[in-house]
């Protein structure tokens, strides 16, 4: 399976054990993502309606939540990128705070600039933006207080 062809159930299926795991230890994941900075965004589905719950790394800036739609390098965006678009306002779970937020797109010189922060923090995703020719978005999840 290509990851351009990921299903919610596989999707599903492979995070289910990362999810248990990031709850289970206040946050915190082991194996490949151990030390990197891991979040669970519940988002609701563009045309099920379904809430998804997706543990994703993520950079923090300026009071947000900065996660990047790459799908490991893909042609495609992530299902939970189209969530958030149709349905921007969502929850995540980061540490054993769960906070409301409200999704935006960063574009332009913002976007390059958080692009750059990213790679640097975690060089995988430089990796991801040259297998693709898709420009890789990057979402600020920005806490609502509600």
């Amino acid at each position: 399976m290509d990851g351009n062809t990921i299903t919610a159930e596989f999707a599903d299926r492979f995070n289910a054990p990362i999810i248990d795991e990031f709850r289970a230890n206040g946050g915190q994941v082991g194996g490949e993502l151990a030390g990197t900075p891991i979040l669970l965004l519940h988002s609701v589905g563009a045309r099920s309606g379904a809430t998804r719950v997706n543990p994703m790394a993520y950079l923090e800036h300026e009071g947000r939540y900065l996660v990047i739609a790459s799908k490991a390098g893909a042609d495609t965006h992530p299902a939970w990128y189209h969530n958030l678009r149709a349905n921007p306002d969502a929850v995540v779970e980061v540490g054993a705070e769960t906070l409301r937020v409200r999704a935006e797109e960063l574009t332009g010189d913002e976007r390059e600039a958080r692009y750059a922060d990213a790679a640097a923090a975690l060089p995988v995703m430089a990796e991801h933006q040259s297998k693709t020719d898709r420009l890789i978005p990057i979402i600020a999840l920005t806490p609502t207080g509600g």
